[in-house]
């Protein structure tokens, strides 16, 4: 064991510690993109794809955009459809 993991329990359910060496520099290159991506140096350290949390909220703003615009749009053709003299009812959205 080295002076730093003296006394430690090891984890269950993994294997083996591997220490490093390495410099700031190194240190700064192997951990941004890790904490850019929400992930750990252990998921980047297997491979494991980057998956942008941006992506994910710009995907959940895009649908939320899409369900009103599909509402608005049948607004628009109801009201297009419309014949002089005659009203249709309009439902709304309730909350």
């Amino acid at each position: 064991m080295t002076e730093g993991t003296k006394g430690k329990a090891q984890p269950r359910g993994r294997g083996k510690l591997i220490e490093v060496w390495v410099t700031d520099e190194e240190k700064a290159t192997i951990t941004e993109p890790a904490e850019e991506a929400g992930m750990p140096l252990r998921a980047l350290g297997l491979n494991t794809p980057i998956r942008s949390v941006v992506d994910l909220t710009a995907v959940a703003d895009l649908a939320k955009v899409n369900g009103d615009l599909g509402w608005f749009a049948g607004l628009l053709k109801l009201w297009f459809s419309e014949k002089r003299g005659q009203e249709h009812e309009l439902r709304t959205l309730k909350p």
